[in-house]
């Protein structure tokens, strides 16, 4: 069986793997010359099992409320007259209810927890080399209210699985010890020694390299016009535009769509509707120019909602959701706050100068819950809708889809679709 993957970040290199280790004939279409030009190309760089709770939770209206109008807030709110957009608002409000958020939270919880697990053996059948380190996560706080939280996030996270220390002002200094210019400001932290981080991008690449090696077909600056359909109303492959600008034809049994936040656009013409958004974040780049200074342990900021991860001689630092379409303009107040954070957070660290500034399109459903299995167009199957977990999740994700193209249930408790 012939399938065809559409998109080549993260979510469609892995898929692509994934299927070919079940067997089946892959090729993979990408409008860019290269994997994880787009959305995968400079996320937070962190593996965070320990953090499955959705945006969409029971504080988070609140929070947004009292975030409205500020230039540096966490997740920003730019509204448009797209009614997609206000849609999408209102369903995330309705998954911030207290049994619902804890549903989503579930089910996040076991695919992160069985992803990581994908992801170590991945790495070690390939020997992959993604500046990847397995120093855990140190989620940070600054306030003795937020602090107080940890114990019941930690027990939280307990009954799933998922192991998680409360720790002093010193315990955080003793894990990671370029906090110490901060120390004064810090109320204490939660560590995850079990997550990861690493460059999402770097491992794309080298795995895509794999997947062409082991003989798929990879179509690269190639954009999808449309998905192509049998008499049947069957999907039987897509039409593109090559970088000579004709329209060629690429026909497969079966397609699998990991397009991000352009793929419910695709699915449209076909009757269905895919409850994505793109939520846009930020990051910066920049050389380590004191590694003394700079941290190697990943660290999450949960008063600020920035991450920090170490890639080798390299820190990566991102934050912010922000609602605004499909702009991905780098807007500099937006950086500054980063940029901001890293000066006064680990002064002297980074060359700022250099630091490379991106902005990419998170492809988010209203809980947070990506959209894995079957959909309701013979021959087309999802696997998309990460938002902010796109790396922690993605190999699992794409494990289990191969799974369920074999007519297999995955051993892992989440709701995948049926084609319902």
């Amino acid at each position: 069986m012939h399938v065809m993957v559409l998109g080549a970040g993260l979510s469609g290199v892995t898929t692509a793997w994934y299927l070919q280790q079940a067997g089946f004939r892959v090729s993979v279409v990408d409008r860019q010359p290269e994997a994880a030009r787009e959305t995968s190309f400079a996320n937070g760089g962190q593996i965070s099992i320990s953090h499955p709770e959705p945006w969409a939770n029971p504080g988070a209206p609140g929070l947004i409320l009292r975030w409205l109008g500020r230039d540096d807030a966490p997740l920003k709110f730019r509204p448009t007259r797209d009614p997609a957009q206000w849609l999408w608002g209102a369903r995330f409000l309705i998954e911030c209810l207290p049994a619902r958020a804890h549903r989503n939270t579930r089910a996040i919880a076991a695919l992160a927890t069985w992803s990581g697990r994908q992801l170590r053996a991945l790495r070690a059948r390939l020997d992959l080399d993604y500046d990847q380190l397995e120093s855990g996560i140190l989620h940070l706080f600054y306030s003795a209210a937020e602090f107080a939280d940890a114990p019941a996030r930690a027990r939280a996270l307990a009954a799933f699985g998922i192991e998680a220390q409360v720790c002093s002002r010193d315990a955080c200094l003793a894990i990671e010890p370029a906090l110490a210019a901060q120390s004064a400001a810090l109320a204490g932290g939660l560590y995850a020694p079990q997550d990861e981080s690493g460059d999402a991008c770097r491992f794309s690449r080298a795995l895509a390299e794999h997947v062409a090696e082991q003989g798929a077909q990879m179509h690269w600056s190639s954009a999808i016009e449309r998905l192509t359909v049998g008499d049947d109303g069957g999907v039987t492959g897509v039409e593109v535009r090559t970088p000579a600008g004709e329209l060629r034809t690429l026909q497969a049994d079966a397609c699998v769509l990991c397009l991000g936040s352009y793929g419910p656009r695709l699915a449209a013409a076909l009757g269905e509707r895919l409850p994505i958004y793109p939520v846009k974040g930020y990051s910066i780049t920049a050389p380590v120019l004191d590694p003394a200074r700079a941290p190697s342990v990943s660290l999450t900021d949960e008063s600020r909602r920035i991450v920090c991860s170490r890639l080798g001689d390299r820190l990566r630092i991102a934050g912010t959701a922000e609602l605004n379409g499909f702009d991905t303009v780098v807007r500099p107040e937006r950086i500054a706050g980063i940029l901001e954070w890293a000066q006064s957070r680990f002064p002297g660290a980074i060359d700022s100068g250099r630091a490379e500034h991106w902005a990419g399109l998170r492809p988010a459903t209203p809980g947070n819950v990506p959209l894995i299995g079957r959909s309701r167009t013979r021959g087309l199957w999802l696997n998309t809708g990460h938002g902010t977990l796109g790396w922690t999740l993605a190999c699992g994700s794409a494990a289990a889809l191969a799974e369920l193209m074999c007519g297999r249930r995955p051993a892992v408790d989440f709701p995948f679709l049926d084609g319902g």
